[in-house]
């Protein structure tokens, strides 16, 4: 595996291990369909939430939250409507997050809920 892809998966290990902390359930990992991919889908009783993964080891170019854009967000929502529609939740609320993991010393992790 090359070091993009060990850095994505680390921070996307970070992510889940803090939504399990938080109660939540781990639905899907790297989920994908022709689209693209959901970093993570996470549940705690009617809430069912989306999270976008951004790990970088450098805040040079801005935080790796900063790399979920207006087009991404999109995409993101489209994507979620297909997971939806594969799996069938039923009654449902959903939230779309962000966490954004800075790999320093020890990694930064902050979690933004209902990020868009």
């Amino acid at each position: 595996m090359d070091a993009r892809r060990t850095l994505g998966r680390t921070g996307e290990e970070l992510a889940a291990e803090l939504f399990a902390k938080l109660g939540f359930a781990i639905l899907d990992r790297n989920w994908r369909c022709r689209s693209g991919e959901l970093d993570l889908v996470v549940g705690r009783g009617d809430l069912l939430v989306f999270c976008e993964v951004k790990t970088r080891t450098s805040d040079y170019w801005g935080g790796p939250a900063e790399a979920v854009g207006l087009q991404k967000q999109a995409r993101l929502r489209r994507l979620a409507a297909a997971w939806m529609s594969e799996r069938r939740p039923g009654d449902v609320r959903v939230r779309f997050d962000v966490i954004s993991v800075l790999m320093r010393r020890e990694p930064e992790i902050t979690h933004l809920p209902d990020a868009f």
